[in-house]
């Protein structure tokens, strides 16, 4: 009875149904689109991080990360190729790198960059670079004059493909190391700091321009979808020697990202709150006129014997069959427009400026999370019953006298 009584309830006046309807609606649409969006933006964050040159994990001598010279290279790096073999889930790939500060100049530039030699084989199994060739080529392992440059840093340069570019460092025995290098490629990459920061040369012709026969200053690994990095740097950290290298997680790389994701759930559950806050208001005082509109017939239930516990029972039922309805259709629209996004995102290319000083991408993806959904789903229907509880407890505190003589 009380569910066929407040069906035919809700629809005795549709405008008004309509009303609540539509603030439930845009309130639950609004927290899983907008949940969906700085999820995206967290994932594109992670996805940009470890492909531009971090990797799921990284091995260096031990001192490199606080001073990242040249001395702190790796002199025996099979050692931790050897401890990788032994480690590492099948799927995963690592590639070798010498990283350095560096200058490059021209006869009309220069600029402080860093200088990544790489083996091209491997690195592109790896990092963004061997998919980010805009023009030119790819770095050949042959390649001993060839340097790939971003095109940020191309159009800074005022220069172009073929063009001599020169490369001054500290090598191993404290000097300056010099050297030319011919431009065969040109790079984009996600974010425009990206392609003026990084240099890329082959991994012998770094080791050659700066003394280090067969040093590198780090393995950057990639790990296969669903292997947890905590536990693979844990273990190849116990595999190496003790005290020699150190071990990082793309999260403590990433320190920025790091601490983005650790407030991402406080930040969506805030947002969530806030939302209700205003939808809530609209629910209140909607049904609050509603029960002011029959209290009449709430007075003449309660004369015939109703109890007060059934007219709030009756009222709150009345108020979930409107936050069911309108939560399915928010739903159904959040999840239309989050589908409909998916394939070709938010461009912030006109704010990219502001978009790669956060580290975030220029184009932003939702990414739907289930618990989002239902966080969501229970702020609305569990706080959207209890704000209707005010009114439902003035219909039941009215005395039928007063209440029939009412006009």
């Amino acid at each position: 009875m009380h569910l066929r009584l407040a069906w035919r309830n809700i629809w005795r006046n549709p405008r008004r149904t309509a009303v609540i309807m539509c603030a439930v609606v845009i309130g639950v649409w609004s927290m899983i689109l907008l949940g969906a969006l700085m999820r995206g933006v967290a994932a594109g964050m992670i996805k940009n991080g470890i492909a531009t040159l971090t990797g799921h994990i990284q091995v260096h001598q031990r001192g490199y990360r606080t001073d990242p010279a040249i001395e702190n290279s790796m002199t025996t790096p099979e050692v931790v190729e050897n401890a990788l073999r032994k480690v590492l889930p099948n799927g995963a790939q690592w590639a070798r790198r010498v990283r350095v500060n560096a200058i490059a100049s021209n006869a009309r530039h220069s600029s402080g960059v860093t200088l990544v030699g790489i083996d091209p084989a491997t690195e592109a199994r790896v990092s963004f670079i061997g998919k980010a060739i805009a023009d030119g080529r790819y770095l050949k392992p042959d390649d001993p004059h060839g340097i790939l440059v971003g095109a940020a840093l191309l159009e800074q340069f005022e220069t172009k493909l073929g063009r001599k570019l020169v490369l001054m460092s500290q090598d191993t025995a404290g000097e300056i190391a010099s050297r030319a290098f011919h431009i065969v490629g040109s790079f984009r990459a996600e974010m425009q700091a990206t392609e003026k920061r990084f240099i890329f040369v082959t991994v012998s012709a770094a080791q050659q321009m700066l003394k280090l026969p067969n040093g590198i200053s780090e393995v950057s690994v990639l790990l296969p979808a669903g292997a947890n990095s905590e536990d693979v740097a844990a273990r190849l950290a116990a595999a190496l020697p003790s005290g020699r290298y150190e071990v990082h997680t793309w999260r403590e790389l990433l320190p920025l990202v790091t601490t983005y994701l650790q407030l991402m759930d406080g930040f969506i559950f805030i947002w969530y709150v806030v939302t209700f806050v205003a939808m809530g208001f609209g629910i209140v005082n909607t049904t609050l006129m509603a029960v002011f509109e029959r209290i009449r017939e709430f007075g003449l239930l309660k004369a015939l014997g109703m109890k007060p516990g059934w007219i709030i029972r009756e009222v709150l039922t009345e108020s979930f069959f409107i936050l069911i309805i309108g939560m399915l259709i928010g739903n159904l629209l959040a999840f239309a427009c989050i589908y409909a996004l998916s394939g070709s995102g938010i461009d912030l290319s006109a704010f990219a400026a502001g978009a790669e000083f956060a580290g975030m991408s220029r184009v932003i993806y939702p990414a739907f999370h289930g618990k989002d959904v239902v966080l969501a789903n229970l702020v609305v229907i569990g706080l959207g019953l209890l704000v209707c509880l005010y009114p439902a407890g003035k219909a039941a505190r009215l005395i039928p006298v007063k209440a029939l003589a009412h006009t």
